[in-house]
């Protein structure tokens, strides 16, 4: 027996997808799991054929769910997870240590007065020379993240001559400062994608992100990079290890 309930307040579909959400969201409907075809949601909800697949359309679009021809509809597996704790890596170094493969695009990168946020973040003088670089990763052809960085030039002589397609900001900047990289200071945000965003990251200009924000220093403590990171609420997650103190 389904313990679906209509609702007068809002559209069947609607309400199908926030049914099905719920039980992904609850785990009764686990990653990699089949959900019941159309025609067992259709006689579990006692709606129409088209109610079902509209949908399940929305949590395709969503990215929790994804249909495969002759097999059903499958739950998703986020497409990469971000480790959160003591260790500073690059989200290159990061899925390079997951084993996962990815490719990046430059979207832009120009050499740029920095502006009053910006001198104000990297502890320079306003109008000193920033390169400017934005850049989105994908993992198996889905973008994963819209990467955001505002670096000093002054730190880091020639960096704006980087191919960026083929070596990463940490390792260029550590390569052309001859320096270590040290700490990062973050703020986790929640947002919308917006339009500029949602262009690259292929999905709704609406569709929940995580913005990362975050400032990165040296070891002696100067700061060199200011940026964010905006990823997608549905393909990727942060994980966490944490040890409790003895009192």
């Amino acid at each position: 027996m389904s313990d679906f309930e209509r609702s007068d307040s809002s559209l069947l579909y609607v309400q199908v997808a926030d049914y099905v959400r719920e039980k992904i969201y609850s785990h009764e409907w686990g990653v990699d799991d089949r959900i019941p075809s159309e025609h067992e949601l259709m006689a579990m909800l006692g709606l129409s054929r088209g109610t079902v697949q509209k949908g399940i359309r929305a949590l395709v679009d969503e990215g929790l769910l994804v249909q495969q021809r002759g097999r059903g509809t499958y739950v998703v597996q986020p497409v990469m997870a971000e480790p959160s704790g003591n260790k500073l890596l690059s989200f290159a170094e990061s899925m390079g240590s997951q084993g996962i493969p990815f490719v990046t695009t430059v979207v832009e990168k120009r050499v740029e007065p920095a502006n009053k946020a910006c001198a104000w973040a990297l502890h320079v003088k306003r109008g000193a020379p920033i390169l400017y670089l934005e850049r989105v990763r994908s993992v198996f052809d889905e973008p994963v993240m819209f990467i955001e960085s505002h670096v000093a030039l002054s730190q880091c002589p020639g960096l704006e001559d980087v191919d960026f397609t083929d070596e990463g900001l940490f390792v260029a900047v550590a390569r052309t400062s001859g320096r270590t990289i040290g700490r990062s200071e973050r703020i986790f945000s929640a947002r919308v994608c917006g339009k500029r965003r949602s262009e690259w990251l292929r999905c709704d200009e609406h569709a929940p992100a995580l913005e990362l924000e975050q400032t990165v220093f040296f070891s002696d403590g100067t700061a060199f990079e200011w940026g964010s990171v905006w990823l997608p609420a549905n393909r990727c997650v942060i994980s966490s290890t944490t040890q409790r103190l003895a009192f």
